[in-house]
């Protein structure tokens, strides 16, 4: 970050995005100056496949983003998601050692050693700590304590939400951005990002599930009381929904796309008589283009997206277990599959409550209709998390996280910070 400006870049599967934003240093406002998306390169299921692709991707966005914005960039935050996280919860605990013996009052000191603890577990030589996320303290037995400095106790417990990810896919990224010519301040898991721009805390503390309904993958992240409790990704996504109409229809992927963005829908029970218009097929080969009706996409379409709704149920039972009975708040979608029309009735459907909404980003300025969709619920997220650096946030809980910055020690110092402010 440098000169007010924050910058998220989001490096999805089928399109890479970028937001600009700028802060008031009066305020400490910030305003989305500009965005840009292009179509992405160089990545299969939300894994770089190709260096160079994707750095002349992340290169022509960043670009575009700055004539947009009428400003250059020196650095970026960016986000991570898809099968190459995993994530654990774990417990640490320590005796408080207040310096005042006949108080033991507990200090900042103590709550850094039983994080410290609660992280002490053995992570694979080929991963590393993305994020040590706090959701919740005991003191002396009495747990649901968020914040317990200058509480009075002998025995400190906390409870932790451990994200990791593969090395060599941070790797990977630190290079496509070093290779761009910006500095990479940190990395972010993509779920976490997107409950900074889509969330609510409210919904938070209740017990919600965020969807990101991308093209490669489908990613998971669960909340309560405050916190993420469990994340994971479905390797399925709005690809495959563009594969299905390109097989059905015999046409190719790329106008396969076409008719999934411009006349795609997932509830074949929303479409009237009205609606239900001709489609166009385009021909191959010589071939002459055909006709089908929109409830017909439809059904290829809702046959897709259910079974990756269902899909992610399935994995939401075996990850969380019982504890999603005290899950009360919504089920939020995110991301680009999360634009489709009728998508909001199918998942009231798979998941039975009428508890579901989209995941749109708030008000920050600007041109909202650049933003305010699904899918730059991403990049707005890292904007936001960027931004609680420049604001001073402090917030009790916060979030310990180990940065991939190309200058390391920087970046772990700027990371820190920002999630000073998060959870």
């Amino acid at each position: 970050m440098a000169d007010g400006k924050v910058v998220g870049l989001d490096i999805g599967t089928s399109m890479i995005r970028v937001a600009i934003g700028e802060i008031d240093p009066d305020t400490g406002n910030i305003r989305i100056a500009g965005t840009a998306s292009r179509k992405s390169a160089g990545l299969r299921n939300g894994v770089i496949v190709n260096i160079e692709d994707a750095k002349n991707a992340i290169k022509e966005t960043i670009d575009a983003a700055e004539q947009n914005a009428g400003t250059t960039v020196e650095s970026v935050i960016t986000a991570i998601g898809g099968s190459q996280i995993e994530s654990q919860n774990s417990r640490g605990t320590v005796p408080v050692s207040s310096a005042n013996k006949s108080t033991k009052e507990i200090s900042r000191a103590d709550v850094e050693r039983v994080i410290e603890c609660a992280t002490a577990i053995k992570v694979p030589d080929d991963r590393e700590k993305l994020h040590v996320i706090p959701q919740n303290y005991i003191v002396d037995g009495v747990g649901g304590i968020q914040d317990p400095i200058h509480r009075m106790g002998t025995r400190l417990e906390a409870e932790v939400h451990i994200v990791t990810a593969a090395k060599t896919i941070i790797q990977n990224i630190r290079s496509c951005v070093s290779r761009s010519d910006y500095i990479l301040d940190g990395v972010m898991l993509k779920t976490l990002a997107q409950t900074q721009s889509v969330c609510h805390q409210d919904e938070m503390d209740l017990g919600s599930i965020l969807i990101d309904m991308g093209a490669g993958t489908t990613d998971v992240l669960l909340l309560l009381k405050g916190a993420p409790i469990g994340t994971f990704s479905i390797p399925v996504g709005g690809n495959l929904v563009t594969n299905d109409i390109s097989v059905v229809g015999g046409i190719s992927t790329a106008a396969a796309e076409k008719i999934k963005i411009e006349s795609g829908c997932c509830w074949v029970e929303g479409i009237t008589p009205e609606s239900d218009l001709d489609v166009i097929l385009p021909g191959v080969g010589g071939r002459a283009p055909e006709v089908m009706k929109r409830s017909q996409l439809a059904q290829i379409i809702q046959a897709r997206v259910e079974q990756i709704f269902t899909l992610v149920k399935a994995a939401l039972k075996k990850n969380v277990g019982d504890s999603i009975r005290e899950l009360s708040g919504n089920i939020i979608l995110t991301g680009g599959g999360a634009m489709m029309d009728g998508v909001i009735d199918l998942a009231q459907s798979v998941f039975r409550t009428t508890s579901v909404r989209l995941g749109v980003p708030e008000s920050l300025g600007g041109i909202e209709e650049d933003y305010k969709r699904p899918d730059f619920a991403t990049v707005i997220g890292l904007v936001l998390a960027n931004k609680s650096l420049a604001s001073g946030k402090d917030r009790s809980r916060r979030t310990h996280t180990r940065s991939v910055k190309k200058e390391k020690q920087k970046g772990e110092s700027v990371l820190k910070k920002i999630f000073k402010s998060l959870f």
